[in-house]
């Protein structure tokens, strides 16, 4: 071997993690190869240099590749690298090696490992040595799926933000500026739009600026996990690892999972025609398979008649059954989103939802990259084009941030406060027993609303609808509400912002009554004053104290003046623990005519009384 004249191929690799590493540059390795081969008098034939790319197997080396072809064809006898694990860290592909160096008569140096191919031992060495760089790549590997699994289970997603997200301290959570753009692409393509059609009206709209939005985009949105609350690692690998729930989700799994089930349709043919009140929401008590929409038309009467069936244990429910059964709640339901959800809770959340000084940060941030793309632009970095098309879609965010930061200030100037919730509730509880037909005709009546808008309510308020089995048949067991609007609800509830009905008997002028009254938690003597002189000023409002019996649920109170109407009961004393044998009770009252109101008749519909302070009572 000594006598034999070399003819060596240099061979250079980094991989991404050793380029960090001290004396593992290319520089440095062909500066120490070089080295040897002038105190050898080895002749350089060429260098081959692999950068940023990993010697485990399967992985494509096009620089090794060539040094192997050069060496098949006689062109070196010599293949030279630093270590041993510059050339392969896989026992398979070291035995291939070494097979076809045999073959063709080249031999293997190694520097720093001072590996010798041509004898028996050296080949067991490099083995042995090998192993060893085989195992420790395994155990790394291992160490770093154990530290990435928790990772991910945390929230840490090792992927670009994809739209409706945004990276915030490493975590991946909901982008208030576009999560509401992935809940639409959801929500059309389950009224049955396809890809190319809502791609196509986001291009007409120029949503987020852009009018490039493809249908493969739209359907790896639907597709993707991630927007109902999982992950899933190494997709594109034969063993990818499911995670659950490990961020936020922007849309339901149920509605997920139906916009999957939807792709097997023949999305070209196929539009969602009726409109299903209660769709999603109901589930077979015998095999819990989502129930489906149906609809039947009777062509001489012109009407549609609509049910939900089980494809599985083919029975079926119908809509107006569960209409009846749940008609109270609906009407509460509704009377909340009448009051709470459309006039007073946007405004209460404003500040929330749309944070002046994370709007106010994120519009410096987008400023900032305006500037930085105008400097690249003018040192050619970007062509004309590129620029444009950058700058366009940074004003479009900029205009969006700027219209919700004006959202924010105008919500600042107005006043409405939490008493005023409750307020409006009495109002609106007067003006139905003064002026029912007025009252439905400001206010919002289930009966007469449009498919449309009751399937919407029921989708914001209604998490499902329980049915059971009786005599073969469904029938409606218990309503689920939606865990963000029952805290809501409840909170208000608790701070005595927000009223129930409650049955109270009480001795209404020598008769017993047994009724639902609509009752709110404590609050203060000041603020029950405030209220009910704030009442005043629109109608007439009595103010009546009494005593609430525990032992016999008997609320003593009265008397009453004739044709007096209970507006809404509630505790004058805090609740010790239910310690109380009995409690202070307060009720406000009003006549059951309009002949007391004050004020035009429209006012008491579209306005609220302004605050009083205590000087007034």
């Amino acid at each position: 071997m000594d006598n034999k004249e070399r003819i060596c191929g240099l061979y250079l690799r980094v991989s991404t993690e050793d380029q960090a590493r001290e004396g593992f540059s290319l520089s440095e390795q062909k500066e120490r190869l070089e080295a040897l081969c002038k105190f050898k008098d080895y002749k350089i034939y060429d260098y081959y240099q692999d950068a940023g790319i990993s010697a485990k197997t399967g992985n494509h080396r096009p620089e090794f590749d060539r040094m192997i072809d050069d060496a098949k064809a006689g062109k070196i006898n010599t293949v030279i690298a630093l270590k041993l694990d510059r050339i392969s860290r896989s026992i398979y592909d070291w035995e291939n090696l070494l097979t076809t160096s045999e073959k063709y008569g080249f031999d293997l140096i190694c520097a720093n490992d001072d590996i010798n191919t041509t004898t028996a031992n050296g080949k067991m060495i490099t083995r042995i040595m090998m192993s060893v760089s085989q195992n420790e790549i395994e155990r790394t590997s291992e160490r770093t799926k154990i530290g990435l699994s928790g990772a991910i289970k945390q929230g840490h997603i090792p992927a670009r933000a994809p739209l409706g997200y945004k990276h915030e301290n490493k975590l991946l959570v909901p982008d208030p500026l576009t999560k509401d753009i992935v809940v639409r692409i959801y929500n059309m393509y389950f009224e049955g739009k396809t890809y190319f059609n809502i791609a196509t009206i986001f291009n007409e709209e120029k949503v987020l600026g852009k009018t490039n939005w493809k249908d493969t985009g739209i359907l790896r949105i639907i597709a993707n996990e991630i927007y109902k609350g999982d992950y899933v690692h190494g997709k594109r690998t034969n063993h990818p690892t499911y995670y659950e729930n490990v961020v936020e989700p922007i849309i339901s799994k149920e509605l997920w999972e139906n916009c999957q089930v939807q792709k097997k349709k023949n999305q070209k043919n196929y539009m969602r025609t009726q409109t299903y009140i209660f769709l999603q929401k109901l589930k077979c008590p015998k095999c819990g398979r989502i129930l489906a929409g149906g609809a039947s038309h009777k062509i001489k009467a012109d009407k549609w008649y609509f049910y939900y069936r089980c494809e599985d244990c083919k029975n079926n429910i119908k809509e107006t059954e569960i209409e009846d059964a749940v008609k109270t709640l609906l009407a509460d339901i509704l009377e909340y989103d009448n009051v709470v959800n459309e006039f007073f809770l946007p405004v209460l959340k404003s500040k929330i939802n749309n944070p002046k000084n994370d709007l106010e940060k994120e519009l410096k941030n987008l400023n900032n990259k305006k500037d930085r793309i105008r400097k690249a632009y003018i040192d050619s970095l970007f062509t004309e084009d590129e620029y444009k098309e950058e700058s366009e879609l940074i004003e479009n965010q900029i205009k969006l941030i700027n219209s919700k930061l004006l959202e924010n200030k105008q919500a600042e100037q107005l006043n409405f406060t939490m008493d005023d919730i409750l307020l409006k509730r009495d109002m609106d509880f007067i003006n139905k027993v003064k002026l029912p037909i007025s009252y439905y005709a400001f206010n919002d009546n289930w009966n007469l609303l449009d498919r449309e808008t009751k399937a919407d309510i029921i989708m914001r308020y209604v998490d499902n609808i329980e049915l059971e089995i009786a005599n073969k048949k469904y029938v409606v067991k218990q309503i689920n509400f939606r865990s963000t609007f029952y805290s809501d609800y409840e909170e208000l509830y608790k701070q005595g912002f927000i009223d129930r009905k409650r049955p109270f008997i009480y001795d209404f002028n020598g008769i017993c009554i047994n009724s639902e009254i609509r009752y709110s938690e404590y609050l203060p003597i000041g603020k029950v004053m405030q209220h009910l002189y704030r009442l005043n000023e629109y109608y007439e409002v009595n103010f009546y104290k009494g005593t609430y019996y525990k032992e016999n649920e008997k609320l003593e109170i009265g008397p009453f003046l004739k044709n007096e109407i209970p507006i809404r009961a509630f505790p004058l004393q805090k609740d010790n623990n239910g310690n109380e044998t009995f409690v202070s009770m307060g009720m406000f009252t009003t006549m059951n005519n309009p002949n007391d109101i004050k004020v035009n008749i429209r006012d008491v519909f579209e306005t609220i009384p302004d605050n009083v302070t205590e000087e007034n009572f």
